[in-house]
């Protein structure tokens, strides 16, 4: 195919890059500017993902527009790529008006460090079911000073790769629990490691999302955002889990009800009361989703009226 000519461009671009795999190559990251080669392109699936400062995105135009490179070379990759993928001026310079950002102050986790607040960070997460590999997955970080000052930071992307959304959590228990910025809730919650041809797993919090590990959405609260709700349906998603605190059955019963309006499976998985996804962990939450059945109109009904299932 077009593979050579791609790799070309993107070496003239990036410079000479060094093999990982089939397709897959490391360059030295531009926005980073880090000695080794830890920018990763895959020139079959488009995606590229630096490792250090987790700069990333789906498609290589999305790399030309952060490097602000000049139209013609947009013009050049479009001949390249034909009719497989293209790319809209008008359309993608709408974006980003307010582009949201991490906190200057943020240090990723995979990072080791001998700061207290590193430790205490290490040992929060640790307490909640947070493994090394999703430290790396979400990368997750924290703050030792500025705004979100003793907090572990949760990124969350969209399918884009871009940054939609971010938690703060703090560490030391503090009464003020979460910290968060002041921007639009109506988005997708972990998007970009959403597979949509799969059953996905409708959840509170970031924590409860990646304690279910496989295809789960945050709400970020107990309702459902109306550009989630209206990509699932345009998905067409054939199943949907809805685990929500025992305290938000209500918002459970009309989320079903809106999917199960437009022809969607919907199971509502109920846990112990006190209890939810991030602290039960993914082995006994795995045997709530097994044994759960069909949510039926009947059953909503039910719930409306105060009536146990």
């Amino acid at each position: 195919m077009y593979t050579q000519e791609l790799l070309s461009f993107i070496t003239k671009l990036l410079g000479r890059p060094h093999i990982h795999r089939n397709n897959e190559y490391a360059f030295n990251c531009p926005f980073c500017n880090h000695h080794k080669k830890k920018l990763q392109l895959n020139l079959e699936t488009y995606k590229w993902h630096c490792w250090v400062c987790n700069e990333r995105g789906r498609t290589f135009f999305q790399l030309l527009k952060r490097l602000k490179s000049p139209k013609r070379l947009f013009s050049e990759l479009n001949d390249i790529l034909g009719d497989s993928v293209s790319y809209n001026f008008k359309e993608t310079d709408k974006k980003d008006d307010k582009k949201l950002f991490l906190p200057k102050e943020f240090l990723p986790l995979y990072i080791k460090s001998d700061s207290p607040n590193y430790k205490h960070a290490m040992k929060y997460i640790k307490n909640r079911g947070i493994t090394n590999k999703d430290i790396i997955k979400y990368n997750i970080g924290y703050c030792e000073e500025g705004e979100y000052r003793n907090r572990i930071i949760i990124p969350s992307y969209d399918s884009n790769g871009n940054l939609n959304y971010f938690v703060g959590r703090d560490f030391y228990d503090s009464k003020l629990k979460y910290k968060n910025p002041k921007v639009s809730k109506d988005i997708i919650g972990f998007d970009l490691f959403i597979n949509w041809n799969l059953p996905i797993v409708l959840c509170e919090g970031v924590f409860d999302a990646m304690a279910i590990k496989r295809n789960a959405i945050p709400l970020f609260g107990k309702t459902i955002p109306k550009t989630l709700a209206k990509k699932i349906i345009e998905k067409r998603v054939k199943n949907i889990y809805i685990s929500l605190d025992n305290d938000a059955q209500k918002d459970g019963v009309k989320i079903s009800k809106h999917f199960m309006d437009n022809g969607i499976s919907v199971n509502n998985i109920r846990l112990p009361q006190g209890e939810d996804p991030s602290s039960i962990g993914f082995s006994k939450f795995l045997t709530y989703i097994n044994n759960s059945v069909n949510t039926t109109f009947k059953d909503i009904m039910k719930q409306k009226l105060g009536i146990s299932i």
